[in-house]
């Protein structure tokens, strides 16, 4: 009861301090469901991207990880941008540098780097374009066929994505922790027969044979949009999907791929941490300017598309 208390008078903290200080929190699907309550804006990366690019407030606070905080501050450069978790960082970000990029590109003058956002602002800089888990096979699609293509960091995205489009595509060899390990075959074939005539839902980011197996590939929001108008769905990502579905539609008959696909960097705010960095404005992201204007370019490519 009394954490009950604590989380209401939080919530109404929190909501204060946004009226005082012209505040927008944007929250990715994957963070708890308590900080979902408190969010103006609750999405996929692509979304997050899209709104903080519209945002007029004076500081957006990024519920997510570093790289969500980092892209928000290119698209919304006036706003103090705030991480309301310094430690959420992302495993697969951290798979690539600059650096490597760079060496890579020298040794591939030809190449076409498409980044998913999954990647930190250096990695953006050096690439021409980035993409979301969304719009990666519109992205993709965009580029000429006869252009070489290496797509970083997400070889699974990346391999999704050439097989939808029955193209040639170098991939990077990182990979979502959470996805690549903790959703398996073993998983697939447990549902299917515990729930005979649900829909197997998955995110790309998923290795291809559980891609393969799925009824439908979709982000975050693709996998939302058809939970909206379905009744029975396996839901095959971030365990923090299945728990927001849920709990937003209790009539549904949903049920997650795997109940071991959690995010820790994602889990690792709390309402408390919320209020307190948006009371003290701490946690603020800044990007050095030649970086984030490189950075920016790739990301204004994706967006106009």
């Amino acid at each position: 009861m009394t954490a009950e208390i604590n989380n209401y008078q939080l919530k109404k903290e929190i909501e204060e301090l946004k009226k005082v200080k012209d505040a927008i929190i944007l929250v990715h699907n994957y963070q708890p469901l308590e900080i979902q309550s408190i969010g103006d804006i609750i999405g996929d990366s692509l979304q997050l991207a899209q709104e903080a690019a519209k945002a007029k407030s004076s500081i957006i606070l990024m519920c997510g990880v570093k790289f969500m905080a980092e892209t928000a501050k290119l698209l919304s450069p006036q706003a103090k941008v705030l991480l309301s978790h310094i430690e959420a960082g992302c495993p697969m970000a951290d798979m690539i540098t600059a650096e490597e990029l760079r060496d890579y590109k020298q040794q591939h003058p030809d190449i076409v780097t498409v980044c998913y956002v999954n990647s930190s602002i250096g990695v953006k800089a050096e690439s021409y374009i980035c993409c979301t888990s969304s719009n990666a096979v519109k992205i993709v699609q965009s580029i000429p066929e006869d252009r070489n293509i290496l797509f970083v960091p997400d070889q699974n995205l990346g391999s999704y994505v050439a097989h939808s489009l029955k193209r040639k595509i170098d991939v990077w060899k990182g990979y979502c922790n959470v996805h690549h390990h903790f959703i398996t075959m073993d998983d697939v074939n447990r549902v299917r027969h515990e729930y005979p005539g649900y829909k197997l839902l998955v995110h790309p980011e998923c290795p291809p044979e559980i891609v393969e197996e799925a009824d439908l590939v979709a982000s975050t929001k693709g996998i939302a949009d058809y939970v909206a108008a379905n009744d029975y769905a396996i839901i095959g990502t971030e365990y923090g999907m299945y728990e927001q579905l849920q709990h937003r539609y209790p009539q549904k008959h949903l049920q997650p791929l795997s109940v071991n696909a959690i995010c820790k960097n994602m889990k690792k705010g709390s309402l408390k941490d919320v209020y307190t960095v948006l009371r003290d404005e701490i946690n603020e992201v800044t990007i050095e300017p030649e970086i984030a204007k490189k950075a920016l370019k790739a990301l204004n490519r994706m967006l106009e598309i």
